[in-house]
């Protein structure tokens, strides 16, 4: 069965004349993939400072309930929780091993466990045989994984990971989404955020997007599709290099992106496609049409710009 790991309640954070969160409440279960998403500004890393203990909110409460004790956040859950920053940092002039074994010893642990962890982590990177090399040696995205490894190697039951994906390139994608559920799997909770969304959506089982300082739509993935009744997005298959452009200013089209020789149009509900399709076919030649299900990105887009789902139109 599971349990909830962190509980949220009604937490507002104000910095002067900012209301950076506004009443948000939510629950993180254990060994849930949590992912935490919304636009720069949405108030996710003042969430996410608080939950750390490295703020405090101005109204509300946030509990913590790892190994047993059920507290505010605080130093003395400091050696079960995991943290990669967004703000990456590592002395670029330390070797590899050396890193990841001060970092566990922060965390707790002896330093000859720490080395142990250490070394086992570097097997795991693929970078055993770097480390005694100093972090500046390695690539950019190499230092991001080792960071990881530093966040991770203690152990924690709660991992809070900041923009994890942030500069990697999709063969070191796939290894970050394989080990977020190898630890999973494990039964470490994991909290992040991302602004990938075909990521989010492959990783998380559960998501919160918030706007303004506010959570405006939470669920699985499965429950967030149900909830907009998908299949607002238009395909069109065109000729190459089109612009856009052309269709952005009709009132049937909420967004529209192209690649190549496609086009994707997410659709405003209630507006009639016969005129968008009469616009599109003047602008392009069109060798083919297609409804598709909206994905997250396309939900996202509609969240973050403000329009209800049609579960909250009908309530």
């Amino acid at each position: 069965m599971s349990s909830t790991v962190l509980h949220v309640r009604d937490v507002v954070k104000r910095y002067a004349t900012v209301t950076a969160v506004d009443r948000v409440s939510l629950e993180v279960e254990s060994g849930a993939r949590f992912a935490l998403i919304g636009p720069n500004g949405a108030g996710k890393s003042s969430l996410i400072r608080m939950v750390l203990g490295l703020t405090r909110p101005d109204a509300g409460s946030i509990t913590l309930s790892l190994d047993g004790r059920h507290a505010a956040p605080g130093p003395a859950f400091a050696p079960r929780i995991g943290f990669l920053p967004e703000e990456r940092g590592l002395y670029q002039d330390v070797g590899l091993l050396r890193t990841l074994a001060y970092f566990g010893t922060l965390r707790g642990m002896t330093r000859n466990n720490a080395e142990r962890a250490g070394r086992e982590w570097l097997e795991r990177l693929g970078l055993s045989d770097r480390a005694g090399e100093p972090v500046k040696a390695l690539s950019k995205g190499n230092q991001q994984k080792v960071q990881l490894a530093a966040a991770l190697l203690h152990r924690p039951s709660l991992a809070i990971l900041d923009e994890p994906f942030s500069g990697l390139d999709p063969v070191n994608q796939e290894f970050l989404l394989e080990l977020i559920r190898d630890l999973s799997e494990q039964g470490t909770t994991v909290l992040f955020s991302a602004h990938q969304m075909q990521l989010v959506e492959r990783l998380a089982t559960q998501v919160a997007v918030m706007r303004s300082g506010r959570v405006v739509l939470e669920g699985t993935p499965a429950a967030i599709a149900e909830q907009w009744q998908t299949g607002d997005v238009l395909v069109l298959q065109v000729g190459e290099g089109a612009d856009v452009s052309a269709l952005a200013s009709h009132p049937a089209v909420l967004a529209a992106t192209t690649e190549r020789d496609t086009i994707r149009i997410t659709v405003r509900r209630g507006e009639p496609l016969s005129s968008l399709l009469a616009d599109a076919a003047r602008h392009y030649t069109i060798h083919g049409v297609r409804n598709e299900r909206a994905s997250l990105h396309d939900i996202y887009i509609r969240t973050v710009l403000g329009e209800p789902t049609r579960e909250a139109e009908a309530a």
